[in-house]
């Protein structure tokens, strides 16, 4: 049971508080159930009891007037009006078995008129069984189907051979009245007990558990950016739980560091040889000259490149930064279009002031950067940026130009690195490249489309902060 109880419990998929309050309910509810059901069948006991009384008296009555004459049971009327008034509800009767065992009436009430006492045909061998003891049953009375309360009583009277039966019965309907009385408020009762018991339990439960709930928002926070910590302010019982989600970020950042360092000693490490094999190559001429030149620059743009990407997915991790997309679109427009003042190139950009990346403004002037400039080399003259939010927490830059596009087959080979699509263009054939591990470290997503414009349309999805 408890085992079944646990995994209930720690069902994923399942609101705890739900499953929690249910289960108070399910028990609260099971147990008012039980209450009504024991009260009511209490109460209606103690009635028939009382009417287990009456009817014991008046069998206590019959042997006391019974007599045997001539080998008969003779019988009077006793003193009780009520068993003297016809169809009163109060009845008797005294009956012998005959030979077959069945009950015969030798005497009755008055009251009984010309009607028969409710006789079970088991009645003989349960009274046989019963060693004297008084049997109680109900019955149908003669009065419009009144409901009784009868008691069967066998006793041996002097001078008769055979065990005489004596029967009282009396009307329930009071009785039966006062128990759904009693139990129409009883339930009622109960009810609203119930409803406040499962109210009290939902608020407990949700004020029990609210210590969880702003432990689930301050981490949120730490990895929307908005904290570095959490909280220690908690319950004794949720405070240990708090400490080792600081211990763990702590552990995080300093791993995250480690591996920056590490990159950071690789990348200058690499880069000062770089730089010699540059200096001896300045003011030589020849092919050799020449090859060493080129490639020790596409080394040093490697380098760079690993090294920002490094950067990025340490700070995508644990950055608490937050940078106005519309801020960068502007510095990036004003910049690019300098650039190419020559081609005329017009960039037509709209984003809402309030968007905001959840990143550090050099990564993203870095991707909107080699996006921009991408699409300006390619354009005719237009070029056209929009950004918004998508919800869930991220926003999307689209980026269309009016050049002559990019067939779909050749659009996973330029996310490579160093794919350049002509040769004749200046450029290492990295931007896409940076632009697409960049977006990844952040867990983003870089897409490539065709333009209503006529040429390339790039959807960078990134990650949002909340204004």
């Amino acid at each position: 049971m408890k085992q079944d109880l646990g995994r209930y419990l720690g069902r994923p998929g399942r609101s705890l508080t739900r499953r929690l309050i249910w289960l108070a309910s399910a028990w609260i509810v099971a147990a008012l159930l039980v209450t009504g059901v024991v009260l009511t069948s209490q109460f209606q006991e103690s009635g028939l009891r009382r009417l287990g009384g009456v009817l014991n008296s008046t069998i206590d009555q019959l042997v006391r007037a019974a007599s045997v004459q001539g080998g008969r049971v003779i019988v009077p009327q006793i003193n009780n009006q009520q068993t003297l008034d016809l169809l009163s509800g109060n009845y008797w009767a005294v009956a012998e078995r005959d030979a077959d065992g069945q009950l015969i009436v030798v005497a009755r009430s008055t009251s009984l008129w010309d009607s028969d006492m409710p006789i079970p045909a088991s009645l003989p061998d349960r009274l046989a069984a019963s060693a004297g003891a008084t049997i109680s049953y109900n019955a149908v009375g003669p009065n419009n189907e009144e409901p009784l309360r009868v008691a069967a009583s066998q006793k041996q009277l002097p001078g008769h051979a055979e065990p005489v039966v004596f029967i009282a019965a009396i009307n329930r309907s009071n009785i039966d009245a006062d128990t759904r009385q009693f139990a129409t408020f009883t339930w009622i009762a109960l009810a609203l007990l119930g409803a406040g018991l499962v109210g009290a339990v939902f608020f407990q439960v949700r004020i029990g558990l609210r210590p969880l709930y702003e432990l689930g928002q301050e981490i949120g926070d730490v990895r929307k950016g908005r904290a570095t910590r959490i909280s220690p302010d908690y319950p004794v019982e949720i405070a240990p739980l708090a400490e080792q989600l600081n211990k763990l970020l702590d552990h995080n950042q300093e791993v995250v560091e480690r591996q920056r360092t590490h990159v950071g000693n690789l990348a200058h490490a690499l880069k000062t040889p770089l730089s010699v094999m540059l200096a001896e190559t300045e003011g030589q001429a020849g092919a050799l000259p020449e090859i060493v030149r080129r490639q020790s620059e596409i080394m040093r743009g490697q380098v760079d490149h690993h090294l920002r990407r490094a950067r990025a997915a340490a700070r995508a991790q644990g950055s608490g930064e937050r940078t106005a997309v519309a801020e960068v679109l502007d510095e990036m427009a004003v910049m690019l279009e300098r650039v190419f003042q020559s081609k005329g190139v017009e960039i037509d950009w709209r984003a809402p002031d309030e968007l905001l990346f959840r990143g550090e403004r050099q990564d993203l002037q870095e991707m909107v950067g080699n996006l921009l400039e991408n699409a300006c080399i390619w354009s005719e003259r237009r070029v056209k940026v929009s950004a918004g939010a998508t919800g869930l927490g991220r926003l999307l830059l689209v980026i269309e130009d009016d050049g002559p596009g990019l067939p779909e087959d050749r659009r996973d080979e330029v996310m490579k690195r160093g794919a350049r699509l002509d040769e004749d263009v200046p450029g290492t054939g990295l931007g896409l490249s940076i632009v697409d591990e960049l977006t990844k470290a952040y867990e983003g997503r870089l897409t490539l489309g065709d333009s209503d414009m006529g040429g390339l349309k790039a959807m960078l999805e990134l990650p949002a902060a909340e204004s």
